[in-house]
């Protein structure tokens, strides 16, 4: 295994999957690519109608902020992974459909595994709210390792 993507959204969890992924990298002698995926500016009035009703000015501060916080996730996991003393770089990919980023980006990258967390809803919860994670299990024609917690 020369290759680990790892899939982060900056949450508390995805942190837990990150440090996972930094120390079966280290184990295995791997190269990480850190992965953020953010929502085009276009995209968040569509999938969210009230987003859509604020001013454009609000609206592109707002996904300023969020390309910020994805930039600071990034450079987190990065000053990680160099204390643990592996080579990894980081990844910032624009899509509507992040398991698609996902998947994609682990293709492109020539990555041997992926890994990502889940919150491990189930039932009505993970019906209702679907799943990034679901989405590249189910997709994927690489090796997913999901870090979970029960919720």
């Amino acid at each position: 295994m020369n290759h680990i993507l790892i899939a982060t959204d900056g949450s508390k969890l995805a942190g837990k999957a990150v440090a996972e992924g930094i120390q079966l990298a280290r184990e295995l002698g791997s190269h990480i690519t850190f992965l953020t995926v953010t929502l085009p500016f276009a995209s968040l009035g569509d999938q969210h109608a009230a987003f859509a009703k604020l001013p454009k000015t609000v609206r592109r501060q707002t996904l300023d902020y969020l390309d910020a916080e994805a930039d600071q996730t990034l450079s987190d996991a990065l000053s990680a992974a160099k204390t643990a003393g592996v080579s990894a770089i980081a990844l910032k990919v624009e899509n509507r459909q992040p398991h698609e980023a996902i998947i994609a980006s682990a293709e492109a990258s020539d990555a041997d595994m992926i890994v990502m967390a889940s919150h491990g809803r189930s039932g009505i919860k993970a019906m209702l709210l679907g799943s990034v994670t679901q989405k590249v299990l189910t997709h994927s024609k690489l090796p997913v390792l999901v870090c979970r917690s029960a919720d």
